[in-house]
């Protein structure tokens, strides 16, 4: 096979990662990521890039939009759902560049994005990771 026909991973083969990632988290966590919708896209679009003021949309690999839980109400009703954004483009950009496993890469971001929805700080999120990847192992 040569180079022209092999094919970068689609957004379904990022998707399916990311799926692959969630059925990873500690059962104790993964309960609140019940109505947490994850969605692929290939680059944040122009308010997000705005928003963030980023430079390039290479820039940003996800972003969790919603109320984390630690901000939620009981009594919030109507509310739109919360997001994870996994950006297509920018992981694969960032998998290239890096030489790390794109598994690892799509279940780093995921969890990064879900820990800002439980209100975690950047340490308890790498240690949700350490966990996801020892089971995934």
């Amino acid at each position: 096979m040569n180079k022209a026909e092999i094919s970068p991973p689609s957004l379904a083969d990022i998707d399916a990662l990311a799926r692959e990632a969630l059925n990873l988290l500690p059962p104790d966590l993964k309960k609140f990521t019940e109505g947490v919708i994850v969605q692929v896209e290939e680059f944040p679009d122009d308010d997000v890039c705005a928003e963030m003021e980023l430079e390039t949309p290479f820039d940003i690999l996800g972003l969790y939009q919603g109320v984390s839980l630690a901000e939620k109400q009981i009594e919030a009703s109507g509310g739109t759902p919360d997001l994870v954004f996994l950006y297509r483009r920018p992981i694969l950009d960032y998998w290239c560049e890096t030489g790390e496993d794109l598994a690892h890469v799509v279940r780093h971001v995921l969890i990064h994005e879900i820990g800002h929805h439980f209100g975690y700080s950047d340490d308890e999120m790498e240690t949700l990771d350490t966990i996801a990847e020892a089971e995934g192992d």
